[in-house]
């Protein structure tokens, strides 16, 4: 089946075109051009690429964790309707036998498919990891690297563990990173003590950026840099960042703008109460309590977030002076090219997927395809 889809606005890697169309053909997009003249119809007011959660944990009351067999189906739906088309469900720290479930659970809904946003993979985060930034992990759940330990997760992932997060200071981090990167899996570095020194040679183990950036790490000091003073300066460095205004001050977001525009990948890190009405909720297997939207450990700290990516776009828009191209790319391109799936989706270009959404001028969703076919809001 074909489809025309035109915009008054159509944004690319290079910018937005004006009055253009693309035309999909069997969920890819192979013709882009300007709207014949005389044509006045418009399906959008912003075509732009669909979004990708590279870090989420659950939303819509479902947890990435559980075991129901519709689980991934609901929160891939729930993805879809903030502008989503490809995610990665994100693990926590807990017993290893959970986690080895829950990756051959993601690693079926990405072999067998399903209804709203695609699964890319899974994501590793917990449980090599060190106690001073545990941030909701359990520390007494965390793991040492062991290189035939990190086999036996791609094994039971059958090959789609996409992303690995681990502490740069454990013993053998640096082995581990060159391993995994031997295996064609990402490797982010957080929940750490590191030192800039430590988290330098991570990186010069082949590690790939930073989890939360700022949020379950060093911080940047004028005598000890940290591990946010190594993202914000090392061009090998993706940063996640968490843009709700609640995880990471304004001001932050804004320096990271300043450093690494081209190297921030916004993700949600949302857990099961995004979504959801205030109340008492579960994350690595502790209640945690959501009041006005933001969500706490018993101690007081935060616990994962309820950000939808549509809403960390508009943010990085008004936080931070981003224009709203450059925000739609950290959510949309950097995610893409980060997990070097950039050939295939992240923009709108011929022989790409069509994982496309429509935005009105506000930047609000108003209708998302997946692979060509429409999703209902």
């Amino acid at each position: 089946m074909t489809q025309l889809l035109r915009a008054r606005r159509l944004l690319t890697e290079q910018g937005w075109l004006d009055d253009h169309q693309l035309r999909i053909e069997e969920g890819t997009i192979t013709t882009i051009e300007p709207i014949p003249s005389g044509v006045m119809g418009r399906d959008a007011d912003l075509l732009c690429p669909a979004y990708i959660d590279t870090h989420v944990h659950g939303g819509g009351g479902v947890d990435v964790m559980d075991e129901a067999a519709d689980s991934l189906d609901k929160l891939a739906m729930h993805k879809a309707r903030e502008g989503v088309a490809s995610w990665l469900p994100t693990t926590v720290t807990a017993p290893l036998q959970d986690i080895h479930g829950a990756l051959q659970r993601i690693a079926h809904r990405y072999h067998s498919g399903g209804p709203g946003a695609q699964v890319l993979g899974s994501y590793l985060e917990g449980p090599y990891f060190t106690p001073q930034n545990k941030g909701a992990h359990p520390p007494e759940l965390f793991r040492e690297l062991e290189l035939n330990e990190l086999d036996e997760l791609i094994a039971i992932s059958r090959q789609t563990l996409r992303v690995v997060a681990l502490a740069p200071e454990k013993p053998g981090s640096l082995q581990a990173i060159r391993h995994l990167r031997q295996q064609d899996v990402r490797v982010m570095l957080g929940h750490s003590a590191a030192t800039w020194e430590q988290t330098r040679a991570a990186f010069d183990a082949g590690a790939n950026g930073l989890v939360h950036c700022y949020n379950g790490m060093t911080g940047l000091h004028h005598r000890e840099p940290g591990m946010v003073g190594v993202g914000l300066t090392d061009p090998r460095a993706w940063l996640e960042l968490i843009a709700d205004g609640h995880h990471v001050h304004p001001a932050a977001m804004t320096l990271c703008c300043n450093c690494a525009k081209d190297r921030i990948v916004l993700i949600t890190d949302a857990m099961q109460a995004a979504g959801m009405p205030d109340g008492r909720y579960t994350l690595c297997g502790e209640t945690v309590d959501m009041r006005g939207g933001i969500v706490r450990t018993a101690s007081g700290g935060l616990a994962g977030s309820t950000l939808s990516v549509d809403a960390a776009v508009r943010n990085m828009v008004e936080f931070t002076g981003s224009t709203p191209e450059d925000a739609i790319h950290m959510a949309s391109l950097h995610p893409a090219r980060l997990l070097g799936i950039d050939h295939q989706l992240g923009s709108l270009k011929t022989g790409k997927r069509a994982s496309i959404i429509a935005l009105d001028s506000a930047l609000h969703l108003q209708q998302i395809w997946i692979q060509g076919r429409t999703f209902p809001l």
